[in-house]
């Protein structure tokens, strides 16, 4: 009986391995089709916007800025942060609850966004971070970004920084300005509540 329930155990952990791997490898090539996000905001408001855009594609200064206000460390860490998130435990314990801060990276941020569902449970936090591993392993940093500008929620309805670029500037994200990147960065705190089309 041990036995076979180790050997079960064994054969799950291994297709499960096998299935990530494939998954993500198969997303280093193809646009994620829809994510968890993007389904929710569909159901509410019946529809979102939302359209690919590869990495050449976009100006220059839209990674730059969301690098800048997201995850200044992006190009150094594997996934992960160590010394934001040391700092944001310090900081929520300091607070006592009353106001969360984060320490996601970017690919934590697209890893989320792509593969898990939202909320804060341990199991949903334990796949994030494994899909970050991932991730980091098998896709290029440029790769981690061009999926997280094209997945990232850049306002109510609005998936990516070419549905924004549309909405609220009336060009595509290719002719984006410096300040209009650093509006789309700025909104990604809060996408539902901040707005690039009319900022405060």
């Amino acid at each position: 009986m041990f036995k076979r329930t180790l050997a079960i155990l064994a054969a799950t952990a291994f297709w499960f391995v096998f299935v990530c791997v494939l998954w993500v490898l198969a997303l280093r090539v193809f646009p994620p089709p829809v994510t968890w996000v993007m389904v929710t905001q569909s159901n509410e408001l019946g529809s979102v916007q939302r359209e690919w855009v590869p990495l050449d594609r976009m100006a220059d200064n839209m990674p730059l800025a969301v690098i800048a206000s997201e995850d200044q460390r992006f190009l150094h860490h594997h996934g992960f942060s160590w010394k934001a998130i040391r700092k944001a435990m310090e900081y929520n314990e300091k607070k006592k609850g009353k106001k969360v801060k984060g320490a996601s990276t970017i690919s934590q941020q697209t890893a989320k966004n792509v593969f898990c569902w939202p909320g804060r449970t341990f199991i949903r936090k334990g796949l994030e971070a494994w899909f970050t591993v991932l991730i980091e392993t098998l896709w290029s940093k440029e790769r981690i970004i061009e999926v997280y500008l094209n997945v990232a929620e850049t306002g109510k309805g609005r998936f990516g920084a070419q549905a924004t670029a549309q909405a609220c500037f009336k060009h595509s994200s290719e002719r984006l300005t410096v300040s209009e990147c650093a509006l789309i960065a700025a909104v990604l705190p809060l996408p539902r509540k901040f707005n690039a089309c009319a900022p405060s």
